[in-house]
């Protein structure tokens, strides 16, 4: 596994409505969050005894991303209410990414050559720099390869992750870029946990898509086309919707409606397990922003996808 690699600044003079933290590693993240907490992003102590960064934004929402796997965990509204869900049976030891949130899947998605869902949720991101822009904090993580991850896709890259937090929404940028000196391909989700209520849940924005229903057979998937207006959860749902609108809704149930809008994720998934995780499944939904054609990349090339999650 990668080690975490911290990174803290001296402020800088940037424009008047944007506080910098530049790029200084290897200091201890006690020092990180008492220098940085004042912008508004603080590492910290997770379970167990995780590093994890905490945003929080002048507006008063908050977002929790832990560096092992770059996985966002918590984003609390200035109600207090937290949009997203991890599981009861997520683990926090590093032996098995963390179950919830938004995990990332790269340099796979699903099943292939490699373990499920690549193993970028299985790594270890560092912080390469902090802001802070009229009040909302801003975090960028990157992940490197490293011998475990060239164990099994042999190819060197560099992926950021910048996470913007603002009083009612929650953005993501991802960039990809080949450092290597050949070409490789990629699939890619955000595979995306709302806290929810399955029975009342539903998503408007795919009808027309194409779709490819791993239900009954995950490894064939029936190809078809949605027509319906909302899409729920009434039983087990594994769906990918190809081509998807560049924003969908979804009602989580709970008495909010969430806008999930993106650019360059050019597909959409949904899943329940439903009774295959009897404890929890009547207590969240996925819709993951996805790539789930091959993304080649020469060298020198990069790739990138937004995502921006919202509430009213």
């Amino acid at each position: 596994m990668a080690m975490v690699s911290m990174s803290i600044s001296l402020p800088a003079l940037t424009h008047p409505t944007r506080r910098r933290l530049n790029r200084y590693s290897g200091m201890p993240f006690a020092s990180v969050s008492s220098e940085s907490a004042a912008l508004g992003v603080k590492v910290t102590e997770g379970e167990g005894k995780l590093p994890k960064v905490v945003l929080t934004s002048s507006g008063g929402s908050e977002a929790d991303i832990y560096l092992f796997g770059g996985c966002i965990t918590s984003w609390k509204v200035p109600s207090g209410k937290d949009l997203l869900f991890v599981r009861p049976d997520a683990v926090f030891n590093k032996k098995k990414p963390i179950s919830g949130g938004v995990p990332h899947c790269f340099p796979q998605f699903g099943p292939g050559l490699i373990q499920q869902h690549g193993f970028a949720r299985n790594l270890d991101w560092s912080v390469v720099d902090s802001e802070n822009v009229d009040g909302n904090p801003v975090v960028t993580l990157e992940l490197k390869d490293e011998p475990y991850s060239r164990s099994m896709w042999d190819f060197s890259f560099r992926a950021l992750f910048k996470v913007n937090l603002t009083t009612k929404s929650l953005s993501t940028e991802l960039v990809v870029t080949n450092t290597d000196n050949k070409p490789f391909s990629f699939t890619t989700a955000l595979h995306t946990y709302f806290h929810a209520s399955v029975t009342g849940a539903s998503v408007r924005g795919l009808k027309g898509c194409k779709t490819l229903n791993k239900d009954p057979d995950p490894k064939n998937p029936l190809e078809g086309k949605e027509d319906r207006d909302l899409v729920t959860f009434p039983g087990f749902v594994d769906c990918i919707y190809l081509d998807s609108p560049d924003e969908l809704h979804l009602d989580n149930g709970l008495g909010d409606i969430i806008s999930i809008k993106n650019t360059n994720w050019s597909d959409a998934v949904l899943w329940n397990p439903h009774l295959q995780m009897e404890a929890c499944y009547k207590d969240f939904v996925c819709v993951e922003n996805a790539k789930i054609g091959n993304t080649q990349l020469e060298p020198g090339q990069s790739w990138t996808a937004t995502q921006h999650l919202s509430i009213n």
